[in-house]
């Protein structure tokens, strides 16, 4: 199976922002967030197509998105994912006493999976196992 090492970004999109009003259980809003934005280069190397699932693990834990082609990741070797509870799930909760976890500059692996999304309460349900 084709892996591909990436630098994670995570922040706020439109898109997020708009749906995140019609309540972060809302269909619209988790579509929005459950996300990986890759340049195009990157997703022909993975061989993964837009709308295709991926899963991204990085030292903090591991997820499944849906992987969209982005216009604004022109370099290969980094992807964004929009801020909401699966980019919190893989980017770690220290703050190095700045009161701010680290959200951008992870290192994570990407691989094609036939895995569904989880589910908001799936990942409540790992955290609290952990």
């Amino acid at each position: 199976m084709c892996r591909l090492r990436v630098t994670i970004l995570t922040g706020r999109t439109i898109d997020q922002g708009c749906e995140k009003e019609l309540g972060k259980t809302s269909k619209e809003y988790i579509e929005s967030v459950s996300i990986l934005e890759m340049n195009g280069e990157d997703m022909k190397k993975l061989g993964v197509k837009d709308g295709e699932r991926v899963k991204v693990t990085t030292e903090f834990g591991s997820i499944v998105l849906v992987a969209k082609k982005s216009l604004r990741i022109r370099s290969p070797g980094s992807a964004f994912i929009p801020y909401g509870p699966w980019a919190n799930f893989i980017m770690g909760s220290d703050t190095d006493g700045t009161g701010m976890p680290l959200l951008k500059g992870v290192s994570a692996q990407i691989e094609p999976t036939d895995e569904e999304v989880s589910t908001i309460r799936d990942l409540i349900r790992s955290i609290k196992l952990r």
